[in-house]
């Protein structure tokens, strides 16, 4: 995919929780041993393709683990990301490496092979959501957009944690259900929107939030080949960028989500033409803001999804 600045595009952003991001590549130091000795142990190591993962890793493990978050810059791409020397050397050590699978981090996979780490347990995130492709198709990777798989996602983490450190286990479990917690109440919130907003009509540029919106019970009207075509970085042919604008010079949806993580000409297109005509533009990215933890940064992305549709 090709990516770019975006320019000014009108943000709708509710209120998020204030909380910080202890995401990106962070070291910490070893706990203090379980059983009362004074001792210091050890913290895991752990490795997570993007900060997303590195976050919630860090959520539940806290002070006993040591996080690397190879993908923390919004403009890097995983699809195509190459692997560093650095890269290789921390997952040669990790006890715990947590990808997101599903074609979304491929990279993880061949860096495995390569640092020749045979100890590690790996979480594909994909195949913990248990997601089948639809209609024959490939499983939307995106799902780090879906609270359920993440409260599974944070259920295997604390196994593995526990595994690799089994006077802690404990510990990671009850931090798990501590993030389980605030997950149901951003499900409760978009059960509201679904109550509310049930079969209101958007459009995307990607399907990275599809998960969300679906959730919340809202039609995506993009054309697939559309999006399709923006996620893979191939061209838009003008028939499907053609019926793409029309959805908002028709004004026949009430937001468009956009990622601004990736954009290119269409896109651009795409979100001039619903500034243009009054539709709100909601902006979503694929990493975590700077400042926000996983929690806050779905808190935003959920509010401001809400504000577009009570205008």
């Amino acid at each position: 995919m090709q990516v770019s600045s975006v320019r000014g595009t009108v943000v709708l952003i509710g209120t998020a929780l204030a909380l910080t991001c202890s995401c990106a590549a962070s070291t910490v130091a070893g706990s203090r041993d379980s059983s009362g000795s004074g001792a210091s142990t050890p913290a895991i190591a752990v490795v997570a393709s993007t900060n997303v993962y590195g976050n919630l890793v860090q959520q539940i493990g806290g002070g006993k683990v040591k996080v690397t978050s190879i993908i923390t810059d919004p403009a890097q791409d995983p699809h195509s990301y190459e692997a560093s020397t650095q890269n290789r050397l921390e997952l040669s050590k990790a006890k715990v490496v947590v990808e997101n699978g599903g074609g979304y981090d491929d990279f993880v996979g061949r860096m495995l092979d390569s640092a020749k780490n045979s100890s590690p347990v790996v979480i594909d995130a994909v195949q913990v959501s248990g997601k089948a492709p639809k209609s024959g198709g490939e499983v939307n990777e995106h799902v780090w957009y879906d609270f359920p798989t993440m409260g599974k996602l944070a259920d295997r983490i604390a196994d593995a944690l526990a595994q690799a450190a089994p006077a802690d286990a404990a510990v990671f479990r009850h931090n798990a259900e501590t993030f389980k917690g605030k997950l149901t109440v951003l499900e409760k919130r978009e059960g509201q929107i679904k109550a509310a907003h049930a079969g209101a009509p958007v459009a995307v540029t990607e399907p990275v939030p599809l998960y969300m919106t679906e959730a919340m019970g809202l039609r995506n009207k993009t054309p697939a080949d559309f999006s399709r075509a923006v996620e893979e970085g191939s061209d838009v042919s003008a028939q499907s960028l053609q019926r793409s604008l029309m959805l908002f010079t028709g004004k026949q949806v009430k937001a468009l989500i956009y990622n601004q993580q990736t954009s290119g000409p269409p896109t651009e297109k795409v979100r001039a033409a619903a500034e243009d005509n009054g539709i709100p533009v909601v902006p979503v990215t694929e990493t975590l803001p700077p400042g926000k933890d996983y929690i806050g940064w779905m808190t935003a992305n959920v509010a401001a999804i809400k504000s577009a549709l009570d205008r």
